[in-house]
């Protein structure tokens, strides 16, 4: 099936007489004949047992997004930072090192920059526009992983995943990649080599800010038995002596991410949550077609109005990233758009609070067109030198361009941006 068809008939395949829309199956729990089933289920939990960590209603939305991402098993969060924490703890503990790009979500720099820190693991922040000798001096013998953002929160940098896959691939570690601005409909990260793909599936996937989640999509495209990661290939003794490789083949890291940390950690979405992000699922590759060509005008006007000195939108010609985009990213760039305000922190304020239509909210990737200031609002956390790392200045508004009619976006747009000039 094609992208459009996915996002409409895969994960839930009613049989004859089954309900035609996917139903909510309210219940943590299931019951059973025998305790000796129970028993069985707890050795190799193969169905539906307890719902902390699967639920038939979250189970048909992850095999949808596995199957839109080209994966071999999903798994479903509660959040999209849950995503990302769970990524990295199922392959890095106490005493590890992984290697990050810069460039990516504030929230994520903090994650790993400070609480991952807090855990004993230590991140290395690259420019990911390095040159790969420059890159591979940041290897240790105890690095886990490597880990990207296709699209960048907010600098809109695109990410050479082909470089930094064979990269972690020469030093025998999986490359993740956060996927969320682009979405599986504009980029497949495990095509270009990406071993796992994570989303807030808060963002472009749910698209009406309904519900909170996240996602963790196996590739099953990476050898765990190369001799670097026994937890995939050794008993588990927490877990009766159960080796994931042999249990879940090519899917093995998803299944010991539901396995042992969802077990443990608990951080599983409702079902309710599920059917509402199925929902906007079944519309996204419609939705972002639409994003997609908004933004672009949007950022065309943008980009000769007196009152922006720059716009960072790698679908524009003579964009820094326009020609990675055209490779990873041919059928757009997103709805997202960052803007340097000329003048600084206080014209952008001004031009914000300007605005009558747009949002002004901590979100992103919405049908409604909304902005943010990143350096006094979700990357506030962060140093002056991380700012710089991470492509933002004091004057930077990220701007999400929604599915409204796109002449009353660039009419609201322009009038706030003129009062910015006063």
């Amino acid at each position: 099936m094609k992208d459009e068809t996915k996002c409409i008939r895969s994960g839930y395949k009613p049989k004859n007489g089954e309900p035609g829309v996917m139903p909510i199956v309210q219940s943590t729990t299931y019951v059973f004949d025998t305790a000796e089933k129970i028993g069985e289920l707890f050795n190799f939990p193969n169905e539906h047992m307890y719902s902390r960590f699967s639920n038939p209603t979250v189970d048909c939305v992850e095999k949808k997004i596995a199957d839109l991402e080209g994966g071999v098993g999903a798994m479903c969060t509660s959040s999209g930072q849950m995503a990302s924490l769970m990524s990295v703890l199922n392959l890095a503990q106490a005493g590890d090192s992984i290697i990050s790009a810069s460039a990516i979500y504030g929230g994520t720099v903090n994650l790993f920059a400070v609480t991952l820190k807090k855990l004993g693991i230590e991140c290395i922040f690259v420019d990911q526009d390095a040159d790969e000798e420059e890159i591979d001096k940041c290897f240790k013998d105890n690095t886990r992983l490597v880990f990207g953002e296709t699209l960048a929160n907010p600098a809109l940098s695109v990410f050479d995943i082909e470089k930094f896959a064979k990269i972690a691939h020469k030093h025998g570690v999986p490359l993740i990649v956060d996927n969320t601005f682009a979405t599986p409909i504009l980029c497949k990260p495990i095509k270009f080599g990406a071993d796992v793909v994570v989303h807030s599936t808060t963002k472009y996937m749910d698209g009406h800010a309904v519900q909170g989640g996240g996602v963790i999509v196996d590739g099953g495209t990476f050898d765990w038995s190369n001799g670097k990661f026994p937890e995939l290939v050794e008993p588990d003794e927490s877990y009766h002596g159960f080796v994931y490789t042999e249990k879940f083949g090519k899917a093995a890291y998803i299944g010991k991410a539901r396995m042992q940390l969802m077990r443990d950690f608990g951080a599983y979405p409702a079902a309710n949550s599920a059917f509402l992000l199925n929902l906007g699922l079944e519309t996204l590759a419609v939705r972002m077609e639409r994003y997609c060509k908004n933004a672009y005008t949007v950022a065309q006007f943008l980009k000769s109005h007196p009152a922006v000195e720059t716009v960072r939108y790698p679908g524009l010609e003579g964009d820094k990233y326009h020609e990675a985009a055209k490779k990873y990213l041919p059928n757009g760039s997103s709805g997202v758009i960052s803007i340097d305000i000329k003048g600084g922190r206080k014209p952008a304020e001004i031009f914000m609070d300007s605005l009558n239509m747009a949002s002004r909210e901590v979100h992103v990737a919405d049908i409604r067109t909304c902005v943010l200031h990143p350096a006094s609002m979700t990357h506030r956390q962060l140093t002056d030198e991380q700012l710089t790392a991470a492509g933002i200045n004091a004057g930077m508004v990220r701007l999400s361009v929604g599915l409204e009619n796109c002449e009353d976006i660039i009419e609201d747009l322009d009038q706030a941006l003129n009062k910015a000039l006063r």
